[in-house]
């Protein structure tokens, strides 16, 4: 008799820490179980505590705990392997149940839990295969001093209606503090460790039924007795001879694939229109939107266009994202995705609708900044900042297409400052004039001009779009093909059928003009976003609505991060949300609304950040040196005797280019430190230690990183905002909230070290 093999989520992370040795040794065991299950040497015996689980011997040592599924069309039996571990970890009380919110399988491991908590529920765990030992006295343990619980403010009924498993509840009402809810949680089901982590957290109850339980609850009650039908809703790995690459690639392999089944719902889930995803850092919005993409790339019908767009606000995350989809989806079905950074996108819209010869240079926004200075002193205006101007150009006047200035008194002006009169309105549209012809003169346009103008082409091909539709109606349905040749075109259309789009929170209204008009609005999936307006590190305020982009009823929050410890996660959270020092700040959602953190949280642990000061900026540099040695040693072995190369796994975060220079200069003639230089293609060089400004941060995650010069008056630059306290609160507290957010961004790249330093006088946003 032959059987099918499955290999449960859990099973597979533990073979990812197993020896070489006993990976190979479980390939076998698995060769021969699908052979033949009731293999003698398989020494299969059911567990006392759950008759659904059977362990099976894998080694002398290591016991595969399995679960029967049912029995295949062709008569096989279907098996589930649902942990891999020491024979004396296998203990009578394990348990596999269906979930009753998801329908999923789940199997609670109590070997892990706690043995005060075990003791508070009167659980006693029995070893399947007990050791031989000498006997030893009875001894009673000491009573514990009575400590409230950690979750007392909820019930069992309350537990069990969100979706923790039933093994687990008497226990998570019992545990008194964090390290007793991590260890319960450690190998707990998915659901169950987020909706505890949530409550923990203080998400009130409503917020996890609503953002953790929703989303992946069944329409319909489950059967607790159909471990077939269970089989289908988990995320399992067959077990076949494609095993062994998976088993020996490890966890990197896990993370480049593995979705949350909040994560799965969301990447599944068909939409009526735009759709958008938040969370904060390492809450896997990235890993959504590429899932997202593979998942529209598989029910496209036969082609070779690319009906799919996947865009993000720089090349250099761009490159990332191409990279990460090429180890999700097929080359065939790579093909089909057009993924492009959005300012390549519009450059080549312009390329397509400018005659050959007559496009413009394009300049960054710190050139036309040059020029509006240039011309400000040459008329001798003092009334408004340069910088203003420019953002008052860039987000209200080119991001709504404002044609006139009639036209200007009367365009929306929300998130920008206090409010202006109609002669200060009409001053400052001369001067956009006056500022226009003067980069018209030169013969240059700034990337905001570009993408405005490539949303004008892009509206107007819409509105071709349409009127060919409605005249296709009009005339029931016949071909079009002798209107089209009479008006120079075969045929037009929408450019893509789907846009997904990665760190929405950067960009421009233009931009979002521009994508809204690529895609149908009146088609199903149409525009899918990703973004954290936290980590808005570019001063471009949009309201979705407004451009087109109606994400209401569709809109998903992740709130559990895989990449940033809980160490470093509660000292981040305290730059963008200081509760300690009485300040309120606030974000918005994209659309008119505010955006929250409430319940991030990680399930990480590691050290906790270090801060430190110095007198000197030099003295700082030579902190730093001792530091970047000390962890280049330690990230030297692999703790076996083994040399690793630590290059590319330290990075060096600072604010600002001149901050670079000094400190790839420093580290390279006084402690022979090589670095690479972070920039928008990537890291310049191959140097060991990557060092950059933290705009270049943004995507990126090191396993130990330092910020350096995080002192007051460079973070934030108080010479550039300290003007606006008094002139324009609003605009002195956006500036504020901008440069929280580079901080937030920058500490939470770090994945298991942070190191933060400063010289003098410490950011009045770092959490000491």
């Amino acid at each position: 008799m032959t059987a099918r093999l499955s290999l449960y989520r859990k099973a597979e992370q533990e073979l990812y820490k197993l020896d070489r040795s006993v990976k190979a040794q479980f390939y076998d065991f698995c060769h021969n179980f699908r052979n033949n299950p009731d293999l003698p040497g398989l020494r299969k015996k059911k567990l006392k505590g759950d008759s659904r689980i059977w362990s099976a011997r894998v080694n002398q040592d290591y016991r595969a705990l399995i679960t029967p599924t049912g029995v295949d069309a062709d008569g096989a039996e279907s098996w589930l392997v649902i942990a891999v571990r020491h024979r004396k970890d296998v203990y009578e009380e394990l348990q596999v149940a269906v979930n009753r919110v998801t329908g999923e399988i789940e199997f609670v491991d109590l070997a892990v839990v706690g043995d005060s908590a075990l003791r508070r529920v009167g659980i006693t765990l029995t070893p399947a295969e007990p050791e031989e030992q000498a006997p030893k006295l009875e001894t009673v343990p000491e009573p514990e001093p009575a400590a409230p619980a950690l979750l007392s403010a909820y019930d069992a009924g309350q537990l069990r209606g969100l979706g923790v498993a039933e093994q687990l509840i008497d226990l998570a009402l019992t545990v008194t503090t964090s390290a007793e809810l991590d260890q319960l949680v450690e190998s707990a089901p998915l659901l169950s460790k987020d909706i505890l982590y949530g409550l923990a957290a203080g998400m009130d109850i409503d917020e996890v039924r609503n953002e953790i339980t929703a989303p992946v609850k069944l329409d319909q009650q489950p059967d607790p007795d159909d471990f077939a039908t269970a089989l289908s809703r988990t995320k399992v790995t067959t077990v076949d001879d494609a095993v062994r690459a998976v088993i020996e690639e490890g966890d990197f392999r896990a993370w480049k694939v593995f979705l949350h089944p909040t994560q799965e719902r969301i990447v599944h889930r068909h939409y009526n229109g735009p759709a958008r995803v938040s969370g904060g850092p390492g809450t896997g919005k990235t890993i959504v939107a590429l899932h997202r993409v593979k998942h529209l790339a598989e029910q496209l019908p036969p082609g070779h266009n690319k009906p799919i767009l996947l865009t993000t606000f720089t090349k250099n995350l761009t490159t990332d994202l191409r990279l990460r989809l090429a180890s999700l989806v097929e080359p065939q079905l790579l093909a089909r995705v057009d993924i492009a950074h959005i300012d390549q996108l519009a450059a080549r819209v312009l390329g397509e609708n400018t005659a050959s010869g007559r496009g413009k240079q394009r300049v960054y926004d710190h050139v036309a900044l040059n020029e509006m200075r240039q011309l400000l002193a040459e008329l001798d205006d003092r009334r408004w900042e340069p910088e203003f101007l420019l953002e008052e150009w860039e987000q209200v006047i080119l991001g709504q297409s404002v044609p006139t200035r009639s036209d200007y008194f009367k365009a929306r002006r929300a998130g920008r400052g206090r409010a202006l009169t109609r002669p200060e309105r009409n001053h400052i549209w001369k001067l956009i004039e006056q500022f226009t012809a003067r980069l018209d003169k030169l013969g240059v346009e700034t990337w905001g001009q570009a993408a405005e103008r490539a949303a004008r082409f892009e509206i107007e091909r819409a509105a071709k779009v349409r009127a060919r539709r409605e005249y296709k109606e009009e005339i029931g349905g016949k071909d079009l093909i002798h209107r089209d040749d009479s008006s120079g075109m075969r045929y037009i259309g929408y450019r893509y059928r789907h846009i997904v789009v990665d760190e929405a929170q950067d960009l421009r209204p233009a931009h979002w003009k521009m994508l809204r008009a690529m895609a149908d609005p009146d088609q199903p999936n149409d525009m899918f976003v990703a973004g954290d307006t936290h980590q808005r590190i570019y001063d471009h305020q949009v309201a979705l609505g407004a451009l087109g982009v109606n994400i209401r009823g569709r809109a998903s929050r992740l709130t559990l991060s895989y990449r940033t410890t809980k160490e470093i996660l509660a000292e981040a959270l305290r730059v963008v949300d200081p509760k300690t020092k009485n300040e309120k700040v606030t974000y918005d959602d994209l659309d008119d609304g505010t955006d929250t953190l409430a319940g991030y949280r990680s399930v990480l642990h590691g050290p906790k950040p270090d801060f430190n000061r110095y007198d000197t900026w030099d003295e700082e540099l030579a902190g730093l040196a001792t530091t970047l040695s000390t962890w280049r040693e330690e990230l030297s072995t692999d703790g076996k005797g083994a040399s690793l190369d630590p290059s590319g796994r330290i990075a060096v975060c600072v604010a600002d280019r001149d901050m670079v220079s000094q400190t790839m200069y420093y580290l390279a003639t006084k402690a022979g430190i090589t670095c690479a230089e972070l920039t928008k293609d990537g890291p310049k060089g191959d140097g060991e230690v990557h060092v950059g400004t933290m705009h270049r941060f943004k995507g990126l995650e090191y396993q130990r990183l330092a910020i350096v010069g995080a002192s007051d008056g460079i973070i934030p630059r108080t010479s550039v905002i300290e003007r606006y306290r008094t002139e324009d609160p609003p605009r002195y507290e956006r500036e504020q909230r901008k440069a929280r957010s580079l901080l937030f961004v920058a500490t939470t790249r770090a994945r298991d070290a942070l190191n933060i330093s400063w010289h003098g006088k410490p950011s009045p946003y770092l959490p000491i």
